[in-house]
């Protein structure tokens, strides 16, 4: 489902791709805010000024900076470009960013009693309230915050639903408590406890949480002439329109040496998580998870790092992706695009990865570029020799992937009688968070479990095109 916000986060993409490519944006840059928000036009806040300021600061995101960290406010746009290109070291600071300028400060969660209130006789609201905190003044129910623990209850009961819950998107989203307002009302992120889902860049519905891009630097080294190979996660297919083939076509044409299906390397963390899952069987670990999703493992490591010895060290199908383009081609600079946050954060670690791409930065490339994929030839693809590995992008399919390698790789376990339990969970909430504790805690069940912070899976991921 479109909306505003991510109309003009990708139209921004798509003016300095367009401009960059045709060799001025040095000159345009900070003409841009101008230019859509120009004297006299209607703003989206409280004045034109305003919608220009958070418009530089999105332009500064799409640069990879993060606002909160700049104190010079007179700075030119100009002058962060110029600093960007120049820029040949790999990014390692925190993915995510807040735009204090386009953060309303929402009002804190709660519950609100409604003009639909009827005063009703049975009033189920004030005699289900655990704390009575629910009085009722001139025929209209009262709530008093000072008692109210946000049960629910009351909403729950109310016969008029006159009762309603407001909530702070970022907040009520974030499934670790990472986001919470500052001393000025403000959204800040503390990055200690950041899994990097970007579950509250979705909902945010001012676009306050931005995403620090690493697609200038990208579009400089293509320019500079440089080899760029181009791994594309297998959630693609979903994302753009005519065939894979055609769709490696268009990224060729958009200036990247070479393109490769991440497919191939979720073959290798396929074939090397089912042999690490059966070494811990037999060593009676009593359960494996996973470790394709970052977002997860980050949630692992920390907040429930007593589960960390649970979770597979097999590295994860972009990291092995990495490598085979290292093998084929030790001297290309490697970009993975997915529809992912969190592997921005997994490739700062990575070797094998200089940069992320995201589906929604590849859109704007294609359409800054004006190259139309289903007008491409196809592209001579290197399929995976199973089928499996392309569905590592659906919930389940990392399960589906690693139980046939064990079927087909370990046939002893079926005479020895192991029983296969495998379970998933489907999207990390704040509710499947507190269920990952019970894992640790071993009071469910399972042998393998699949996580995947995404609802059904990768093709669920933030930065998708199509969700």
């Amino acid at each position: 489902m479109s909306n505003g916000a991510e109309r003009m986060r990708r139209e921004l993409m798509i003016r300095v791709v367009r401009d960059f490519t045709a060799g001025k944006l040095e000159e345009t840059i900070d003409r841009i805010p101008l230019s859509i928000r120009p004297k006299h036009s209607q703003s989206s806040r409280c004045c034109i000024y305003h919608d220009r300021a958070v418009l530089k600061y999105r332009l500064m995101a799409l640069l990879g900076f993060a606002s909160e960290n700049e104190t010079d406010e007179t700075r030119s746009l100009k002058s962060y470009l110029q600093e960007t290109v120049a820029k040949k070291e790999k990014v390692k600071e925190p993915p995510l960013s807040v735009c204090s300028a386009g953060c309303s400060g929402c009002p804190d969660s709660r519950y609100n009693v409604t003009t639909n209130c009827r005063g009703c006789f049975a009033r189920p609201c004030v005699f289900n309230c655990p704390k009575g905190a629910i009085t009722v003044e001139n025929q209209h129910s009262k709530i008093d915050y000072t008692k109210c623990i946000k049960c629910g209850k009351c909403e729950q009961v109310c016969p008029f639903n006159a009762i309603i819950k407001t909530t702070v998107p970022c907040e009520d989203a974030c499934p670790v408590g990472a986001i919470r307002k500052n001393a000025d009302g403000v959204a800040e992120i503390d990055f200690d406890r950041c899994t990097f889902c970007g579950k509250c860049f979705n909902k945010c519905p001012f676009s306050a949480i931005m995403e620090r891009s690493q697609l200038i630097q990208i579009l400089q080294a293509i320019k500079e002439g440089k080899k760029v190979v181009a791994m594309v996660a297998p959630s693609a297919l979903m994302q753009f329109p005519g065939t894979v083939e055609q769709l490696f076509s268009a990224i060729h044409k958009a200036g990247f040496s070479d393109v490769m299906e991440v497919a191939l390397g979720a073959e290798m963390t396929t074939e090397h998580e089912a042999a690490e899952f059966a070494e811990k069987m037999i060593a009676k670990q009593p359960i494996m998870t996973t470790s394709c999703c970052t977002a997860y493992v980050e949630l692992v490591k920390k907040h429930v790092p007593e589960f960390l010895d649970k979770v597979s060290t097999t590295p994860s199908p972009m990291r092995y992706a990495g490598r085979i383009v290292r093998e084929k081609h030790p001297d290309a600079i490697t970009v993975f695009i997915g529809p992912c946050i969190a592997k921005r954060l997994e490739a700062m670690d990575a070797e094998e990865i200089d940069f992320v791409m995201t589906f929604e930065e590849l859109g704007a490339l294609l359409a800054g570029m004006n190259i139309d994929i289903m007008g491409q030839e196809k592209w001579q693809i290197e399929r995976p020799a199973n089928a499996t590995a392309r569905n590592y992008a659906k919930s389940c399919g990392v399960t589906e992937a690693v139980l046939r390698e064990m079927q087909e790789k370990n046939p002893e376990f079926s005479k020895i009688g192991f029983k296969l339990d495998n379970k998933f969970i489907n999207g990390i909430d704040k509710k499947t968070a507190k269920l990952l504790k019970l894992y640790a805690m071993g009071k469910m069940p399972g042998n393998f479990l699949e996580v995947m912070s995404c609802t059904g899976g990768c093709v669920g991921g933030p930065c998708s095109l199509i969700k």
